[in-house]
């Protein structure tokens, strides 16, 4: 489904998204240049789940296992220290990777026909920018630079990002407060 260097743009469970295989340096130079994103911020990986996003990060503690299975797929979005297997390029250099999954069947749809079921993303949005609000706006913005997926229904997301955490071995940190209450 993906060709080189090509992003998609997909609506989520909680904004909009793009994505590229996590593989593709092309297609994520891409994202920061179609986003005008300062490369020092990270992309995170999202998959349909757990066991696809399992080989990009060092160790999953029991507490996060337990948050995965309460609040995951959904707004959440975990923070671990990465594998040997994770892209400096998707994580900006630094020891760590955010990983969601998201409730969201357009994604499962794209996530389903890619090898590997990941995809690095952010939201869909020139950087400080908000994140489209549909197809349509989608389309408009960004059909010169991206493959915009059509959703299976277009209704405007409430544009409330994921809850982010950062994991520590024993203990997590709340770094933003989103669509999931913690």
């Amino acid at each position: 489904m993906l060709k080189s260097a090509e992003v998609l743009a997909f609506k989520t469970d909680t904004v909009w998204g793009f994505g590229a295989h996590p593989l593709d340096k092309l297609a994520i130079n891409k994202i920061y240049e179609i986003k005008k994103r300062d490369k020092n911020k990270p992309l995170i990986l999202m998959s349909d789940n757990i066991d696809s996003l399992k080989k990009y990060v060092e160790y999953i503690p029991p507490y996060a296992l337990d948050l995965i299975g309460k609040h995951l797929p959904g707004g959440l979005t975990l923070i671990f220290k990465k594998s040997k297997y994770c892209s400096d390029l998707i994580t900006s250099n630094l020891d760590s990777v955010g990983i969601r999954i998201p409730n969201s069947p357009d994604f499962f749809n794209i996530v389903d026909k890619i090898e590997g079921r990941v995809l690095a993303t952010t939201s869909c949005n020139v950087s400080s920018e908000a994140p489209v609000k549909n197809y349509l706006e989608a389309k408009e913005k960004f059909s010169k630079y991206a493959t915009i997926i059509k959703p299976i229904e277009d209704t405007e997301n409430k544009n409330l990002p994921s809850t982010v955490i950062l994991c520590n071995n024993d203990t997590y940190k709340v770094l933003r407060l989103g669509a999931v209450v913690l």
